[in-house]
This record gives structure tokens, sequence and C-alpha cells, in this order.
């Protein structure tokens, strides 16, 4: 199977960081403004876009980084932390308890949210397969 971008391939770290910031506002918006969207959209689009930001974070941190390889380890962080919404210690439900750690680390274990994070995961991979494309495009003049 063809990989979703070259190994070699570098992503610009300020392209990275605009996705990833504007998938945040994004998440945030989707959370803040249910009443304005679909239901559907306001259920699960703070889930896809945690994925995607996953994703693009890691971008950051391996700009190099191979896409499927990106989002496997995207998908895996994404399953751990919802995963990790099973375990009830008194410190870990104190920090979810907080609106930081309830965004970073969820609140209560569901299985649609693994479903909305291999969507979101899948959704910023072909992004970034896209953009990575279009950048080797104009590198190469064709």
């Amino acid at each position: 199977m063809p990989s979703l971008r070259p190994p070699s391939s570098t992503r610009p770290t300020t392209h990275g960081l605009v996705l990833l910031l504007g998938t945040i506002a994004l998440g945030l918006a989707s959370r803040r403004y249910p009443a304005v969207q679909p239901a559907v959209v306001s259920t699960y689009a703070g889930d896809v876009l945690w994925a995607s930001m996953v994703f693009w974070l890691l971008t950051l941190v391996r700009p190099t980084g191979e896409g499927r390889r990106v989002a496997a380890m995207a998908f895996a962080i994404a399953v751990a932390v919802e995963t990790s919404q099973r375990v009830h210690v008194p410190w870990l439900d104190a920090l979810r308890a907080t609106t930081l750690g309830a965004l970073v680390l969820g609140q209560g274990f569901l299985w649609s949210d693994i479903v909305c994070y291999a969507v979101g995961v899948m959704l910023a991979a072909i992004l970034d397969a896209v953009l990575a494309a279009r950048r080797n495009r104009a590198l190469t003049g064709a």
C-alpha cells in the first residue's frame, strides 16, 4: 500500500502550527456554540477535531514523520486517553473536573469517541497528504 507521504519530506512548521491552532479553535467553538450547529456536529465534532489536533501536534514533534506512522501514533494516543477514562482515582478525577483537564483527558469512556478519533485522524492524514502533494508539485514545477 502506498505511503500517505514520502518519508523524506518535511512539513513546514508554520503550516503545522496554523493547522494545530485552527483545529483547536474549531474544536472549542464546536463545544462552545452547540445551538448553532446540527446535533450530530455538536455531539461528535469536538472528538473528531481532538484527534486531528493530536495528529497536528505530532507533526510538529516529527516534521519528517511518515503520514501513516504519525496517524497510527495519533490514534494510539487518542485511544489510550479514552481508555484512561475508565480509571478512577481521586487525583485523576480531580484533574478531569477542571476545564483544561476535561478538554485534554475527557470525562467518560464512550465507544463512539473511538470512532470519532479514527475519523479525525484519517481526515488530518488525508489533508496532510494533500498538502504534501501540493508542496511537492510546487517544488518540482509540475
